[in-house]
């Protein structure tokens, strides 16, 4: 386990495991202990992007949010971990063409553009907002990011978006990728939308499953149809989207 500043990384070998794609996600739950006590229900496993993937290990960005995530945050060296993964569909690399990607996260949210980063290297613009400076810390995921906090202790003060806004005022030949609070998406959404800007939407809903099974993750499409997160998202194109509704987001 590794600490960055209110967040941790959950690092677990898994030498044999499917190497997941950039926007994956793994469902999640501590070997034992986990559940509300003796004689109570244990807690439903958690969605987790993968934040990394390298020689045998996938990495995981946990904040300590109740008793579900702090009991995996309490997790040590030589526990067991119960891990479903990877699960979902991801993120789509720019085509070619000369377009840029930008990465856009927000607190948690930032997970999954960190193995996008990986991918995509110095093709790849980070833009990265969190509530304050214990939260920015979990930046180091990435390099060269440019960092915002709401309360203005590290980096620019103000909303993430507001450095989306002055990057694609500069040039908008550019496919957007996004993972944060549903505040967050729905502003990149509607700016997207307004400049015509192609973007991806990874989307967070409470699970109980992760495949598809018990419908608890659906979010409404603009057709009127309904999406499942789990298995039509996480990712989803932004232009399939009326909106991001509160529940959808990923949380804070």
């Amino acid at each position: 386990m590794d600490f960055l500043g209110a967040y941790r990384v959950l690092r677990v070998s898994d030498p044999d495991g499917p190497e997941p794609e950039p926007g994956q996600f793994a469902m999640l739950a501590a070997a034992e202990r986990w559940g509300g006590g003796e004689d109570e229900r244990p807690y439903l496993a958690r969605a987790f992007s993968f934040a990394r993937n390298s020689g045998g290990e996938s990495h995981f960005l946990l904040e300590d949010v109740g008793p579900g995530t702090r009991r995996l945050c309490e997790l040590r060296h030589g526990d067991a971990l119960w891990l479903l993964g990877p699960l979902g569909r991801g993120f789509r690399p720019p085509l070619e063409g000369g377009a840029r990607a930008i990465l856009v996260g927000g607190g948690v949210g930032i997970a999954p553009l960190a193995i996008l980063k990986d991918a995509l290297g110095d093709r790849a613009t980070a833009l990265l907002g969190f509530r304050d400076g214990a939260r920015a810390q979990g930046a180091a995921l990435m390099r060269d990011a440019r960092v915002a906090t709401d309360d203005g202790s590290a980096g620019y003060h103000g909303p993430v978006t507001r450095l989306l806004d002055e990057e694609l005022r500069r040039d908008a030949r550019t496919v957007v990728y996004a993972c944060g609070p549903a505040g967050m998406l729905e502003a990149v959404r509607a700016m997207c939308e307004e400049r015509a800007v192609p973007a991806q939407l990874a989307l967070e809903a409470g699970m109980a499953c992760g495949f598809g099974a018990c419908f608890g993750c659906v979010v409404r499409a603009r057709d009127g149809s309904y999406l499942r997160v789990c298995v039509d998202g996480p990712v989803i194109d932004a232009a399939a989207l009326e909106r991001v509704e509160e529940h959808a987001g990923a949380p804070a």
